[in-house]
């Protein structure tokens, strides 16, 4: 028999989640059945959207049940099979987070050959999830012509620094919003972003934003809510288009907070605002992996992650999530 360790929900969070919604739990695994396979996970994913599924009423995602583990985006090596079309050895993506082994059937992994075996934990990254909604927003929502010029809000992240970078490739100029000195230095030294605003030293963020794009944004990525819509949508051009695929900012609210007072300028200014999730795009996918690895072997594409050591640290890196202490992807190594 073997044990895995599992991290479940044990209540769920009003407010910000604390470390007392969650528990460690060890718990032994049944032997393989026809067709299943046993793997071990060498890096998860935690990601802010996970916030939503601890709801009981979630909005686009499944609600995590209570006294049951989790789960999530996960990378992971097969340890022994009873399904020919994997062997041990072989490198498998997973939604079988939060957990450090798990017994599962084969069709629900996806075998990878990874590009890069010192960077498997890229794919929940750079060549994972939030990749890959950086990508499909701006091909599929976007309409970047050259020249434009794109906002991005929590740039540094997961999404927003992957969003910085392809914009560029596209020719555009480049504006992104982060809450440390560090991480703005990265962004412009190291990815090539134009400009950076630091919102929590910047004073009035609307202001800042006037002041590093005076010709006004064609384009906002949306990944945190509140003062930072505001912003972009009082420095929009006529016809810009808003690309929403997260608001951290709201994520822990316990009551509705107010929303931006500016919303009349979507009619003035003609505004398009675009919501999507990236699980309805994998039609997508393929390409999107393609153009990621050619645009990271050609240095064109640069990824930061933080990485956490061990499953019974898992919380903590996710708690982190909402106080702004990852600088890239937050990742957790097993």
């Amino acid at each position: 028999m073997t044990a895995a360790k599992e991290i479940h929900l044990v209540s769920r969070p009003t407010g910000t989640p604390t470390a007392e919604n969650f528990s460690l739990v060890e718990r032994e695994l049944s032997p393989l059945d026809a067709g299943q396979v046993l793997v071990k996970n060498l890096y998860m994913s935690v990601d802010p959207y996970m916030r939503g599924r601890m709801r009981e009423n979630a909005v686009y995602a499944a609600a995590y049940e209570l006294d049951k583990v989790m789960y999530g985006g996960a990378i992971g090596e097969v340890v022994e099979s009873n399904q020919s079309s994997l062997q041990p050895g072989d490198i498998v993506l997973n939604q079988f987070a939060w957990r450090d082994c798990f017994v599962a059937d084969a069709n629900t992994v996806s075998r990878i050959e990874p590009f890069d075996r010192e960077h498997l934990s890229w794919y929940l990254g750079t060549l994972g999830m939030p990749g890959m909604t950086a990508y499909v927003g701006l091909h599929k929502f976007g309409d970047l012509k050259e020249g434009e010029t794109v906002f991005i809000s929590a740039a540094s992240g997961a999404v927003g620094a992957n969003v910085c970078q392809i914009a560029r490739i596209r020719g555009c100029k480049v504006i992104g919003s982060v809450g440390s000195d560090d991480k703005a230095d990265w962004l412009r030294d190291e990815c090539g972003v134009d400009q950076v605003i630091n919102y929590k030293t910047c004073g009035d963020l609307t202001e800042a934003l006037a002041q590093a794009a005076p010709q006004g944004i064609d384009v906002y990525f949306e990944n945190v809510g509140g003062d930072h819509l505001q912003a972009a949508i009082a420095n929009m051009n006529p016809f810009g288009r808003i690309i929403a695929c997260g608001m951290i900012q709201t994520y822990n609210n316990a009551e509705p907070a107010p929303g931006p007072n500016n919303l009349m300028l979507i009619v003035g200014k003609k505004l398009r605002i675009q919501g999507f999730i990236v699980s309805d795009h994998m039609d997508m996918q393929e390409q999107f992996r393609r153009d990621m690895v050619e645009w990271i072997k050609a240095g064109n594409i640069k990824s930061r992650e933080t990485v956490v050591q061990g499953i019974e640290n898992a919380v903590g890196a996710f708690l982190a999530l909402f106080s702004g202490q990852n600088f890239g992807k937050m990742v957790v190594r097993m």
